[in-house]
């Protein structure tokens, strides 16, 4: 099963819908902070989670942006930032 990494950037305006957003994208992150999160998924997670969250926002006031990144691509972490890593399992629960 291959998986290809994306970045997940939204910007919410509604409290209790940000709060549904981060807690469903924490389901599928390897990592991140604030709004935006590393998410490794399949063709079948990715049309997953856009359904999802094209349900929990309000398209008149909201904005999700899905970013697909190129794994051969040298990511740069400074800080104590911590390069992305395709785990051996998800928990999702």
């Amino acid at each position: 099963m291959e998986r290809t990494l994306y970045l997940i950037a939204y910007d919410i305006s509604n409290d209790k819908r940000l709060n549904r957003v981060r807690h469903f994208l924490k389901g599928y992150s390897t990592g991140g902070q604030k709004s935006v999160y590393e998410c490794f998924l399949t063709d079948g997670e990715l049309r997953y989670v856009k359904r999802k969250l094209d349900r929990l926002i309000d398209d008149e006031e909201d904005r999700v942006h899905i970013f697909t990144m190129d794994g051969r691509s040298r990511t740069h972490a400074l800080g104590i930032a911590v390069q992305p890593n395709d785990p051996e399992y998800f928990y999702i629960g």
